[in-house]
């Protein structure tokens, strides 16, 4: 028998699996050194021998694995607009099931072949660079079919008689899986405007996600002495609303990012035709979040046969006694009761605290409160704008403190989430690890996220007076690239030789409240210059 190469022999190991290790011998020197011709001479057969019915096909996919694990440099490093993975082949089988031959998972019931028509598909991971073989799935067909056939999301929506959004969706999962190639995120911030940082803050610079925060009423259902705003503002209509949510899906797609819309208010449960808004945003594929007031287990879950949010954020001011002081008597309890239905209901819960000078020293025991009824506790200090403005902030040098001490209870109680920018500051001085800041981005006031109030005015935060135009006059992305826009999104002046500052900034609505410029003065409580 002529000498078989180890290497040969490797090329079709989950063929050789299911064979005798005389047959498989036998084959192999029948076919010497030419594994290409493998599969063909299973289709002839081997006289004398049965062999199993599929392993001509097993060998095809076996071999245009092999093929596709070889490839060199077919993956381009960076695309102009969404395309295929050159490295993508389809492969047509007389057998289902064959690709978990080759990818068996442990722990996993085997899978049999099955007679029948079936694809795989293989490709080149572009992010790991690892050979990928598995089933095709009825989605995978039909994003290559749009891909092949240069079809619009909104053509095969029609089509399908499917909301857009999930043909975005079935995008977006083929872009993570490296079938598709999208280029990269168009929210991106100036390098120019930042320091060259000391924490490789590349990452900092550019956001996948772009979040409307959307104040689609004014409406409110309680009084707090810290609101920022009580002006009266009418909401659009629903058909302006639904305009809007085309509006952002459209400035997504073009700037390569997926979206969500954080319904707030006043309380957006109290707008009229908020399942209907709510419904629509995720129709358009967008991922939903809700800050509002504690609500009813009923209509928790008539959001939740909509879709589920990403989280459900309420508020709290402190313990009890002061929380109902700047609440309302009673706003206490009802959170904690709504904190145990958002849990019920498998629902991601955040609490947000105002801090002030009256609560600074209550916001740690109230950690403890909520150490085990919510999922993440965080803060923002008081803009004193509005009702706000009658409030006071902490004495710098006792902020300073807190922070401290903030961090250090952090690492005992997993419900303390970090946010206030300038934690990055302690966490430097600690050596500890540094973390996103505010928004992920630092201050990501126009970067990755703008506010949009009830009437249509687009604002870079919410907190503070930073109005930058009208959606309803202009469109998203004529605001978005606006001069305004990007002095906003560049921040303080006085910020940028920090060598945090693409996850710091400070907090504009607090330079804003203190009397200072918020384009030009850095944060009065920053503690690098304080």
């Amino acid at each position: 028998m002529e000498q078989i190469s180890p290497e040969l022999e490797a090329f079709y190991p989950a063929c050789k699996s299911f064979l005798k290790k005389e047959v498989w011998e036998r084959i192999l020197g029948l076919i010497s050194d030419k594994p290409e011709t493998f599969p063909d001479f299973l289709a002839h057969g081997l006289e004398g021998i049965k062999l199993p019915e599929f392993l001509a096909d097993l060998a095809r996919l076996e071999w245009n694995y092999r093929q596709t694990r070889s490839k060199q440099n077919e993956i381009p490093k960076g695309v102009i607009h969404l395309q295929l993975n050159p490295t993508v082949h389809l492969l047509q089988l007389g057998w289902k099931n064959l690709p978990s031959l080759l990818n068996p998972t442990e722990g996993s019931p085997s899978v049999k072949p099955e007679k029948g028509e079936g694809f795989a598909l293989l490709w080149k991971n572009p992010h790991g660079g690892e050979a990928k073989v598995q089933t095709a799935s009825s989605e995978d067909l039909l994003v290559l079919k749009v891909m092949v056939e240069g079809v619009s999301s909104e053509a095969v929506a029609t089509e399908g008689k499917i909301p857009v959004g999930a043909v975005d969706g079935m995008i977006d999962r083929a872009v993570e899986r490296g079938i598709l190639l999208r280029p990269p995120s168009l929210i991106r911030r100036d390098p120019g405007a930042f320091s060259s940082g000391e924490f490789g803050e590349e990452q900092f610079l550019t956001s996948p996600v772009f979040t409307l925060q959307w104040h689609i009423t004014q409406a409110c259902d309680l009084r707090c002495k810290h609101c920022y705003d009580r002006s009266q503002r009418s909401s659009m209509s629903l058909d302006q609303g639904l305009a809007v949510l085309d509006d952002l899906r459209a400035f997504c797609r073009s700037r390569n990012v997926k979206g969500q819309v954080s319904f707030s208010g006043g309380n957006p449960l109290l707008h009229p035709r908020f399942l209907d808004l709510y419904r629509a945003a995720g129709e358009r594929g967008f991922s939903t979040a809700i800050l509002g007031n504690p609500a009813p287990e009923e209509r928790i879950e008539e959001i939740l046969a909509i879709q589920r949010p990403v989280y459900f954020q309420v508020s709290l001011e402190g313990l009890p006694e002061h929380n109902d002081l700047v609440r309302g008597e009673g706003h206490f309890e009802r959170v904690m009761a709504f904190l145990k239905v958002l849990r019920q209901q498998g629902v991601y819960s955040m609490v947000m605290l105002t801090l002030t000078r009256d609560n600074l020293n209550q916001v740690l025991p109230l950690a403890q409160v909520l150490r085990d009824r919510a999922d993440l506790f965080t803060f923002n200090r008081l803009s004193q704008v509005g009702e706000g403005s009658k409030l006071s902030l902490p004495d710098p040098k006792n902020y300073s403190k807190f922070l401290e001490e903030y961090v250090e209870a952090a690492k005992a109680n997993p419900v303390l989430g970090l946010k206030d920018n300038l934690l990055n500051i302690v966490c430097r001085q600690k050596g500890l690890s540094l973390f996103g800041g505010c928004t992920g981005y630092g201050c990501g006031a126009a970067f990755n996220f703008v506010a949009l109030l009830p009437d249509g005015e687009v604002h870079a935060c919410r907190k503070f007076p930073s109005l930058m135009g009208s959606i309803l006059e202009q469109g998203l992305g004529e605001i978005y690239d606006s001069e305004l826009a990007r002095c906003f999104r560049a921040g303080s002046i006085a910020c940028r030789p920090c060598h945090i500052r693409p996850i710091c900034g400070g907090c504009l609505a607090v330079i804003y409240g203190s009397g200072l410029d918020p384009l030009q003065d850095r944060d009065p409580f920053c503690l690098i210059h304080s």
